[in-house]
Order: structure tokens, then C-alpha cells, then sequence
């Protein structure tokens, strides 16, 4: 076995955690440090080189403890078969590191995800070793998210919970008959028990103190995540979607990430030699907005064929489907109503609401108030402004489809 130095394995682990999308913290809080000494603390939001609710671009150490793994299965890089180069942090390392980064200023956090190793017991064991570690014996106060293993302990994940501030496990496959054909060592089963026993964790944690007036200890106080492979097998936008919509119903999911599924080196005959347009997985995060904040119902979303518009967002879509539901009086709408025009967010819609209670809300008040005029004109009617016959105009979708030079360009 080859010899690697640090610097060898951390180019190795960290280009191996880039296919991992679940990697987020909002929703995060400071931990409390009683002697004012802790460090690390990232103000309890960022995600992995991406934008924090402030507008602050928060970094997180994003790395495999190892790339080994005695699973096989098929739209992993690292899988058994795979002939990639390996390599294996050990725990000390891994605290090292994140310590190091940090006192450098490179970090926030740490995002640690792993291959299997020997058993999941023994690979989650030592991944709560490293989380245990960094809060114990470093005092570090910063963002841990810890990706779960899949069939690891329920004893594992409640310690795991107690040290990091999110976790995750993956349901990789939009259904079960996938992750059985791609990926025959994991069980759906087994994944969604332990995502029950972390929503279970979380409520106690979250419960008020008990009549000896003791308050639960925290338990991932910035929720679970989990990360679904799009493009990979035949699933529709509409059966991704519906996985989604149940997970988030019954595990009390922070987020569910969607990776379109990308050619690696060494590829299993099994999977597609093509990726799926990549716009496919920024139209599947623009639906699940709308099922979680908007009102939308997964059966509203995807028209006949079960897949998403990849020409205009599913908001748009569902709009030009039914015109006949428009244009809506921003000034008399229900807020239900207001959800559903496109160019209207949720902060938009409570400024609207907020503003008729003031008097009457007039077209040259609402690009104020945040909304895509552009998007929005055709299906309202406001003080000064009607939209004169723009629903019936036969190039009404050309108005929001990308010409063919702006796809190129994406």
C-alpha cells in the first residue's frame, strides 16, 4: 500500500466529497461556550462555498474520512470496484486539519462524509470520534455537519447528534427498486428507520424542560438532510418529487439536495453514458420551493409527462397552463393567490399584503416591494395597470423561454 502525505490524501478526500451535495447549515445556532473561549463559531448559518441568509459566503472543510469502501454500488466513484486512487484519513488528522484551517481563516466548519469501512459501526464510531474530539478536546464552537452511515447503530447517530449541528443520510435513488438494482448493499428500510430515530432525537431535544426543570441536551439543532441522484435511472421529475414531498412529511427533513447525475471516471455499465441537462436539477429545486412555500401540490407540478419545463421555471409553467386563474388583483387576492403569480415571492406577497392595509397598492410599488416585474406583469391587475390582453397572446411563453444563444451560454 502507498504511502500518502497529508497533503496527498487531502487532495484525494476533498475531490472525492465534491459529488456530495447535502452539504448545508442553515438554520445552525452558536453554541454556547460558558467560558468565552470556544472557537470556530460561524453565527449558525452558511453552507459549503455558498451564501449565508446575510449575504456572507461561509466555507466548510468538505472531506471523506476515507475513499475506501467495501460497498459497490454503481453511481459511486468510490465503490469497491472503482479503481481510483485511496486514501484514509485517521481521526487525529481529521481534527487537525479542521483545527488548522480554521486558525487560518480558510473555514467555518466541517462537512465529513465517508466511505464504509470494515462495517458502519466501525466508520460512523470513528467519525463521532472526530466530532467528539473537536468539541471536547479543541473547544472548537464551529459548524459540524456529519453525513450518517447507513445501518450504523442507533446508539452511533444519537452521540453523532449530540456533536454536530446537522446530520445527514442519503437516499441516493428517487425509489426503492433503484437503490436495490444500483446499490444492493443498502436498504431503503434501513435508511428511512434511522431518518425516524434522528426526527425522533431532534423532538425530545426540542421539548421543554421536565418537572425537575432539566432541559434536554441538543440534538443537531440545524435538522437532517439528504441528497437524491437525478438522471441516474428512469424516475420522472413527478417520482422524485413525491419521494420528496413524503420525506419532508414524515422525517422532518431540513433539505432534500438534488445532484444530477454525472459520468464519473471508471463508470459501472449500468448507468447512463450521458448526464441529464443540468437545468433539470436547478428546475427540480425550483419545484420543491414551491411545494414547501408556496402551496404547490406535486400533482400541479410537471404537467402531463411528469417532467418539469426545462424552458421556463414550474411556477411560470403552471401559470401559462392556467390562464384562466388570471390576472389576479394584487389589491383583493388572497395571499394563496398571490403565491401562485409568477415574479412574486414570499417576502413580496407579505409587503403586498402589508401595504393594503395602508391604501391602495399601485404597479409602480411593487418592483419596491421585490417582485420580477417582468414575470409578473402579464397576470395582474393594480392601481395603474392592466395587463390589456397580454394572457391571450400566443408568444406569451416566448417572453420567459431562453433563446437559444442564453442556453448555450448555461
Amino acid at each position: 500500500m502507498v504511502k500518502r502525505t497529508l497533503t496527498d490524501k487531502l487532495a484525494i478526500l476533498s475531490d472525492a466529497a465534491k459529488y456530495d451535495a447535502s452539504c448545508a447549515s442553515s438554520g445552525g445556532e452558536k453554541r454556547d461556550s460558558r467560558d468565552g473561549k470556544g472557537m470556530g463559531s460561524s453565527g449558525g448559518s452558511g453552507i459549503c462555498h455558498a451564501y449565508a441568509p446575510d449575504g456572507r459566503c461561509i466555507s466548510l472543510l468538505k472531506i471523506l474520512m476515507t475513499n475506501f469502501c467495501i460497498y459497490d454500488c454503481a453511481y459511486c466513484i468510490n465503490r469497491a470496484s472503482s479503481r481510483v486512487e485511496r486514501a484514509r484519513f485517521s481521526v487525529e488528522e481529521v481534527v487537525s486539519l479542521t483545527v488548522e484551517f480554521y486558525r487560518r481563516n480558510y473555514i467555518e466548519g466541517l462537512f465529513l462524509s465517508s466511505g464504509i469501512i470494515r462495517s458502519p459501526d466501525d466508520t460512523m464510531a470513528d467519525m463521532v470520534r472526530i466530532a467528539r474530539n473537536l468539541r471536547q478536546e479543541e473547544n472548537f464552537r464551529g459548524y459540524i455537519h456529519l453525513k450518517t452511515i447507513p445501518s450504523a447503530s442507533q446508539e452511533l447517530i444519537d452521540e453523532a447528534g449530540k456533536w454536530a449541528d446537522r446530520l445527514s443520510i442519503n437516499v441516493e435513488m428517487p425509489t426503492e427498486k433503484s437503490l436495490t438494482e444500483f446499490a444492493p448493499e443498502k436498504s431503503a428500510k434501513n435508511i428511512r428507520q434511522s431518518m425516524a430515530g434522528v426526527r425522533m432525537r431532534r423532538e425530545e431535544s426540542r421539548s421543554g424542560p421536565s418537572f425537575r426543570g432539566k432541559r434536554p441536551a441538543r440534538f443537531a439543532p440545524a435538522g437532517q438532510s439528504t441528497q437524491v441522484i437525478v438522471g441516474a435511472d428512469g424516475a420522472s421529475d413527478r417520482t422524485i418529487l413525491t419521494q420528496s414531498a413524503g420525506l419532508y412529511a414524515s422525517y422532518g427533513l431540513s433539505r432534500v439536495y438534488y445532484s444530477a447525475f454525472s459520468p464519473i471516471p471508471d463508470p459501472a455499465k449500468a448507468l447512463p453514458l450521458k448526464p441529464p441537462p443540468l437545468v433539470r436539477e436547478h428546475r427540480l429545486y425550483q419545484a420543491d420551493w414551491l411545494l414547501r412555500f408556496y402551496g404547490f401540490g406535486v400533482e400541479e407540478i410537471g404537467g402531463g409527462s411528469g417532467m418539469l419545463d426545462l424552458e421556463v421555471d414550474p411556477k411560470t409553467a403552471w401559470a401559462l397552463e392556467h390562464r384562466e386563474r388570471f390576472p389576479v388583483d394584487v389589491n383583493r387576492a388572497s395571499r394563496e393567490e398571490l403565491l401562485r403569480v409568477p415574479g412574486f415571492g414570499t417576502k413580496t406577497v407579505g409587503r403586498i399584503l402589508a401595504a393594503r392595509r395602508r391604501g391602495l397598492v399601485r404597479y409602480e410599488h411593487l418592483k419596491a416591494m421585490g417582485a420580477v416585474m417582468k414575470n409578473a406583469q402579464a397576470f395582474i391587475v393594480a392601481g395603474g395597470w392592466s395587463p390589456r390582453g397580454m394572457l391571450e397572446a400566443d408568444a406569451l411563453r416566448a417572453r420567459f423561454a431562453p433563446q437559444p444563444q442564453q442556453m448555450a451560454l448555461f
